[in-house]
């Protein structure tokens, strides 16, 4: 059998299938860790496919293993996420977001889709291919602490153990039909940066008898700036930005705090260390200089992203053979992050793109915004290449 016509073929017949699937899960989004329908959805789709599912890992993650011939010879793990964001949707489609105020504005949707169609794939081609594959349908992506890590100590990479995992990830800056991937470090940590700079409020006409916590804010958000331009190696990517900035006075109410969030994120963890004692040192004694005081708290968020040389490197040439080598992408190391990355820790991972971008249908905006949308076209190849991905990455010897 020509494994690769076959997937192909398989691919072709479910397409409008896998549509449906990502159609009823872009209608019916949930936050992180409130995955509890779209779980059951998960679920009840496995088992009509003949799969027995594991449900209520890390709350609301579902696994579920098929199984080649000789199944524990070698076992490869596939991953999607599953949570939506807290975006309304402005998108004038059939399937918009029923449950206002969320929007699967990050391709969740078609993550999850597509793998629930290279599950069905692999399962009619199940005695073709030795091995297995461990799917895992993952919440919490979106929030700290990350439902990977969450996924992680509940035990999601033992019983058994894969050898290695692949995940996808929409990209809509990649037309349709376009594969990208990255070997080694791809994308950076990002922690969490909550400031509270404390003064003393009053009269804005009389500024001498107050300590303006404003003023202080000001001149921590610009020194702060200094801890990347000054002190990060310039070939070490960094990038620290703040988006938002709250000081509840009037004009002529000097207020008696200042709230500051923003995120830090970078791709060396010694150097992440570093520089968040930097900014905590740095901040307290700007403020305290001036009178104030500072609280600097940090949420540690999800480590670098690190993509198996080896392992990218075969994937790389699977999608090659699957989509045509003038379709594949050499990627740039990308400054989001992704808690796909605590996986990348623990054992060798491959997390790659699948372009969905298509400007003739007017599908163009980016992740997180209210108007994001994909080519629709991009299913069928995704949950095609993934399932061919996984076949050759069991047929590997080491």
């Amino acid at each position: 059998m020509d494994l690769k016509e076959a997937i192909k073929r398989i691919a072709n017949d479910i397409a409008g299938d896998i549509v449906e699937i990502r159609r009823h899960l872009h209608s019916y989004p949930e936050l992180s860790y409130k995955e509890f329908k779209t779980a059951k959805y998960i679920s009840k789709t496995l088992r009509e496919i003949g799969l027995s599912p594991v449900e209520g890992i890390a709350e609301t993650g579902v696994s579920a293993i098929i199984e080649g011939k000789n199944p524990s010879k070698r076992i490869i793990a596939l991953r999607a996420d599953i949570d939506a964001l807290p975006i309304v949707e402005t998108n004038d489609v059939s399937y918009k977001s029923k449950n206002k105020g969320v929007m699967h504005a990050c391709g969740h949707d078609v993550h999850t889709s597509s793998l629930l169609g290279t599950a069905r794939i692999l399962t009619q081609l199940k005695d073709h291919f030795e091995g297995s594959v461990k799917l895992i349908f993952q919440p919490g992506e979106e929030k700290a602490p990350g439902g990977a890590s969450l996924m992680i100590k509940e035990g999601i990479l033992e019983n058994p153990r894969p050898d290695n995992i692949i995940g996808q990830h929409v990209m809509p800056l990649m037309p349709t039909g376009k594969i990208g991937f990255k070997e080694g470090l791809y994308m950076a940590s990002a922690d969490e940066l909550y400031i509270t700079v404390k003064g003393r409020g009053g009269h804005a006409a009389m500024p001498d008898r107050n300590i303006d916590p404003v003023l202080i804010a000001s001149h921590i958000l610009v020194a702060l700036q200094q801890v990347v331009s000054r002190y990060a190696t310039p070939t070490t990517p960094t990038v620290l930005s703040f988006g938002k900035v709250i000081a509840e006075g009037a004009t002529n109410i000097i207020p008696d705090e200042v709230k500051i969030e923003g995120t830090f994120r970078t791709l060396n963890e010694k150097w992440r260390a570093e520089a968040k004692g930097k900014m905590k040192k740095l901040a307290e004694g700007i403020a305290e200089s001036m009178g104030g005081a500072c609280d600097f708290h940090i949420l540690d968020g999800y480590p670098f992203l690190y993509n198996n040389e080896q392992l990218t490197r075969r994937n790389r040439q699977f999608a090659i053979n699957y989509v045509g080598e003038e379709n594949v992408i050499d990627l740039d190391i990308w400054m989001a992050a992704e808690d796909f990355s605590y996986y990348s820790q623990e054992i060798d991972a491959c997390f790659y793109r699948l372009g969905v971008r298509n400007e003739a249908k007017g599908i163009t905006s980016n992740v997180h915004t209210p108007t994001f949308d994909v080519d629709e076209d991009a299913l069928e190849i995704g949950a095609g290449l993934m399932a061919w991905m996984a076949i050759n990455e069991l047929q590997t010897e080491h």
